[in-house]
Formats: structure tokens, C-alpha cells, sequence
């Protein structure tokens, strides 16, 4: 991904993605209506599934460098990867679901952090903040900023007020492939990285930890956890760039009107 070149987006090329990017906000509803105390992580995973593979797509993550499932779902001191299966979800959890989609050739990526049932007031703070710390990012993402007024503005949002930013993951740049260039770190100075240009179209993905920014990589090669085992809150668009805004091409709004 490093320094592969960045591929400019049509205006067709982006209405193709805002369409993937919706099923991805429709299946993370579906997901997000189910989510209660007592299911398994698994039956998130084949709604998902199911939903994506209903409407004429293809579940992204399925079979991505072997990843056994349809959706990541990570819970509690997971902060990504997290593969779906026989965990009860218990009250008071939260859980992360990130989900991507192809549909008609391009790419739709997006993660919401649920809770489950009684969240303790400190842990809702955190997805409070994380999920604020991604929309002050968006708003750096236009075009003639730079990835690092992106990344400074989510690590100095979230830092200031308590919480630590993961360094090993990182959005990154979308469209008919789910990893695109540039990389999209949460954290960094800015004016640096790559210009931001109109057409660009990225994911971007604030990781959040309560405790430290440490993680451990499980056995499993793919879930990642926080070294001391405090709550991570993870929250994803995919933008577009453009003069003036960003375009936000994925959307929570049908997991928002669900949960109400």
C-alpha cells in the first residue's frame, strides 16, 4: 500500500462507491438490531453476510489474506480483527463491527462501535469521543490539506482528553480495492503526508483506547487487543475529497434510526 499511486476517483466512480458504502451503513443495521445480550458473535457475522449477499454484493473481508469470516467483530479490549464465533455478547459490552462490501466493482468500508445492553458511563465516553474524533477528522478531509492535518486532529481530539490512539492500524485509501494508497494514520504533525486531492477516497478509522496505546497481536493472526485489556472504541467512514467538504460516502444514519 506504501507507495503505490493514488488513484483519483471519477464523479461515477464515486456514486458507485456511495452506493456500496450504503449497503455497508443498511448491513451494519441489520447487525446493530440483533445486537443484544446472549448472542454469539457468529449469528452477527451471518446476518451480515446473508444482508450483503441479498443485495447483489460481495462481503469484502471474506477469504481477505484468509480471514475465516464476512465482518470483523471485536469486543471490548478488542480493538480490531476480531474473528466471529462462539462468544456470548454480555450486558454492558461493547462491540466493534466493521464491515466492507463490493458491489458493481467498487468498495464500501465503514465500522460503528454498539453497546450492549447497560454500558458503564466512562465507556460510553470513550465512544462518544471516538466517534467525535472521526467527524473532526473528516472536516480536515478537503482538498490542499494534507493526511497529517487528518491524523494531528483525531490524536490531539482524543489525547486531550485522556485517551490514547493505536499506531499500528491505520485507515487507508479505498476504491475498487478495499487498501488502497495513502495509509491514514489516527495519529501524526500537520501539513504532512500526502496532498489531499479532489477525487481522493478514503477510510478514515479512529482506533481509541481507554488505557495505553499498546496492543498485542493474538495467535489467531488477526485480532488485535489493547496489552491491558481496557475497552478500544473504533468508529470508520469512507470519505471522498473535495473542494471545500468532504463528501461522506458511507453513513451510520440507518444503524442511528434503528437503535432510537
Amino acid at each position: 500500500m506504501g507507495n503505490s499511486p493514488i488513484y483519483l476517483k471519477t464523479d461515477e466512480e464515486i456514486e458507485l462507491m456511495r452506493a456500496a458504502n450504503r449497503l455497508v451503513g443498511r448491513t451494519l443495521a441489520e447487525v446493530g438490531k440483533e445486537i443484544a445480550p446472549g448472542v454469539t458473535t457468529i449469528r452477527l457475522d451471518k446476518i451480515a453476510e446473508e444482508f450483503i449477499r441479498d443485495n447483489g454484493a460481495i462481503p469484502l473481508f471474506k477469504g481477505y489474506d484468509g480471514f475465516p469470516a464476512s465482518v470483523c467483530i471485536s469486543v471490548n479490549e478488542n480493538v480490531v480483527h476480531g474473528i466471529p464465533g462462539n462468544y456470548q455478547l454480555r450486558d454492558g459490552d461493547i462491540v466493534s463491527v466493521d464491515c466492507g462490501a463490493k458491489l458493481k466493482g467498487y468498495c464500501g468500508d465503514s465500522a460503528y462501535t454498539f453497546e450492549v445492553g447497560e454500558v458503564a458511563p466512562e465507556i460510553k465516553r470513550l465512544l462518544k469521543t471516538t466517534k467525535e474524533s472521526l467527524y473532526e477528522g473528516i472536516a480536515q478531509a478537503v482538498e490542499g490539506k494534507r493526511i497529517g492535518d487528518i491524523s494531528h486532529t483525531i490524536q490531539a481530539y482524543c489525547e486531550s482528553r485522556g485517551y490514547s490512539v493505536v499506531r499500528e492500524l491505520v485507515g487507508h485509501g479505498i476504491g475498487r480495492e478495499m487498501h488502497e494508497s495513502p495509509e491514514v494514520p489516527n495519529y501524526g504533525k500537520r501539513g504532512y503526508g500526502a496532498l489531499l486531492k479532489n477525487g481522493m477516497c478514503i477510510a478514515i478509522e479512529p482506533m481509541i483506547n481507554m488505557g495505553t496505546k499498546n496492543v498485542k497481536f493474538e495467535k489467531d493472526g488477526w485480532t488485535v487487543h489493547t496489552r491491558d485489556r481496557k475497552p478500544s472504541a473504533h468508529f470508520e467512514h469512507t470519505v471522498a475529497i473535495r473542494p471545500g467538504k468532504a463528501d461522506i460516502l458511507s453513513t451510520f444514519e440507518f444503524i442511528e434510526n434503528g437503535l432510537n
